[in-house]
């Protein structure tokens, strides 16, 4: 078994903390069980090193994020980068092709896909296992994992399984005993197969239906796919040349862009589902993540007594003062500020999604940098001043600017800085010009703070 993680997303429902770069599987808001905060994206990686799965892992994604999950995980895993966002579709069918050409995985082996950021227990895990030996035992062309509703709810598509209603009450039972144990849950049900074929699908009804298909065996679809590798692969020969992993590269913008459900699952001949109850949340909005949320207040902030049910995460070297306030959250970074009521927060995308946001905060793999200031003066020169932290052991690699200089100012730590091939031993209070179309590099010796000052002159 193969498993493909989508990392992608917008980073709108939870602006400002989440942007284009830093989508919301970056944020470390959520804590692990030694109390230290982590990703999303490092708390489902962790779960899989601890279900035995971590070197089966290949994280698709686009190039703006690559640094960003190096700077999370190192080089631990395996990355896919798309030459374009163009939606689920093309990003499974080119980690299929990774997988095959790249990676030499045999055609009959089984490639489960999933998100890179659900809130998850370990027995989700455990299902895993079962998705594939559904697919190898040819339930189905492709066998989704189904999360049993807790409530009727309009924000998530409705899987609906192929079963009468005497079947229904066996279904919950199995459920209910705890369907995560892998191996040992089919045999320690027998006659009860947690295989069910799919009738259909719905996306997000409103709450009457929703309750109608709870009512019917119907399963929240939480984005798990799992098939054979030659599945897909036909599927993709169909569309571009696949002599080599390149080829689909390169075709890479003729595939349809479209989601994975639309393209292949609604005119696959054949869809399971296996039902799911264990521990599942979507944390796509501040609604939801604020649940899981340990901490109310992150960073320099201070929250009167009689503040109830809020949450203030403060990025800013500002302090955040927040009084009176009830059933709110309160999210101020770089890339701007947000107070709103928690339910109305989650339409916030509408408010975010047309606005010409350049990120202000971003992940690299050799650290973080904040942009401090732009400015252009009077003669159109622009100045782009930036507060850049490269941690410890890691390293910025050799580069050369052709359209602009840069001033480096070491604010604190130690560093080799090397201009145009001449090594220099800096501390705080040092400062350095680079020129344009000049080679330069950083390795940090303890965690390094920069000013760096990028001057563009009008015209370049």
């Amino acid at each position: 078994m193969r498993i493909v993680l989508l990392s992608g997303g917008s980073g709108k429902r939870l602006w400002p903390l989440s942007n284009d770069i830093r989508s919301k599987q970056f944020l470390k808001v959520v804590k692990n069980e030694d109390g230290e905060a982590e990703s999303m994206l490092q708390r489902v990686y962790r779960q899989m090193q601890a279900a035995g799965l971590g070197a089966e892992v290949t994280i698709a994604t686009s190039a703006a994020q690559v640094e960003s999950i190096r700077g999370q995980l190192g080089d631990k895993v395996s990355v896919v980068v798309e030459p374009e966002r163009r939606n689920t579709f093309p990003a499974i069918a080119l980690s299929a092709a990774y997988l095959f050409f790249e990676k030499n995985c045999p055609p009959g082996e089984t490639v489960v896909v999933l998100p890179v950021d659900p809130f998850v227990g370990g027995e989700y895990f455990g299902m895993l296992r079962m998705l594939d030996e559904a697919v190898q035992a040819d339930a189905a062309d492709i066998v989704l994992m189904g999360v049993r509703p807790t409530y009727p709810s309009e924000k998530y598509g409705y899987i609906i399984p192929a079963v009468n209603r005497n079947d229904l009450q066996e279904i919950k039972d199995f459920c209910d005993g705890g369907n995560g144990a892998g191996e040992n849950a089919r045999q320690d049900r027998e006659g009860i197969s947690p295989v069910m074929n799919v009738l259909k699908f719905k996306e997000k009804p409103d709450i009457h239906m929703a309750q109608e298909f709870i009512d019917n065996g119907g399963l929240w679809n939480c984005g798990v796919f799992a098939f054979r590798l030659s599945y897909l692969l036909g599927i993709l020969r169909a569309m571009v040349e696949c002599g080599c992993y390149a080829d689909v590269v390169r075709q890479y913008g003729k595939l349809e862009k479209t989601s994975f459900d639309y393209a292949v699952v609604e005119k696959a001949e054949s869809v399971a589902v296996v039902p799911y109850s264990g521990e599942w949340k979507d944390l796509g909005t501040w609604n939801t993540l604020t649940e899981v949320m340990e901490e109310k207040p992150i960073g320099d902030v201070a929250i009167s007594g009689d503040c109830t049910n809020t949450h203030v995460i403060n990025e800013l070297e500002i302090p955040v003062v927040v009084m009176g306030a009830n059933d709110m959250v309160i999210a101020a970074s770089p890339d701007g500020i947000l107070v709103a009521d928690k339910v109305q927060s989650s339409y916030i995308k509408k408010y975010v999604e047309n606005r010409d946001l350049r990120p202000m905060f971003e992940e690299r793999s050799w650290g973080e940098y904040t942009v401090l200031n732009i400015s252009v003066d009077g003669g159109g020169n622009r100045a782009v001043t930036k507060k850049k932290l490269v941690q410890a052991g890691r390293r910025i690699e050799e580069t050369r600017h052709q359209h602009h200089l840069e001033v480096w100012t070491v604010l604190s730590g130690r560093a080799v800085i090397c201009v145009r091939g001449r090594r220099h031993d800096a501390l705080a209070g040092d400062t350095f010009t680079i020129e344009r179309g000049v080679a330069h590099s950083l390795q940090a010796e303890e965690d390094t703070v920069l000013l760096e000052v990028q001057i563009e002159e009008d015209g370049e």
